[in-house]
């Protein structure tokens, strides 16, 4: 039965988290600050989520550094999001053959 609340509860949450902002938020922000953090937010999320695991899930863990380190590399470069990924899964899979 707790089972359900917990289901519940998280629906609650969830729902008024995408909700409240667009019921509460009526005319455009215009706050600086407030802007540039609402832009940066997708971009933190996914690193937040994503990197623990670049280090995490490889058998080896300095073949996720060296992926990680030449995904930053190649993502200064301008490259696209298809390319440095399909780049960092060649480095893992390299080094992991080779060592």
């Amino acid at each position: 039965m707790k089972i359900y609340i917990y289901i519940l509860v998280m629906a609650a949450v969830t729902y008024l988290i995408r909700v409240l902002p667009l019921t509460l938020i009526r005319k455009p922000i215009k706050n600086v600050f407030i802007r540039s953090f609402l832009f940066y937010v997708p971009y933190v999320t996914l690193a937040v989520m994503t990197f623990p695991s670049i280090l995490e899930v490889t058998t080896l863990p300095i073949a996720g550094a060296a992926a990680l380190m030449i995904g930053i590399v190649c993502a200064w470069f301008k490259l696209g999001l298809f390319p440095v990924a399909a780049i960092c899964c060649g480095t893992v899979l390299a080094l992991e053959l080779i060592l």
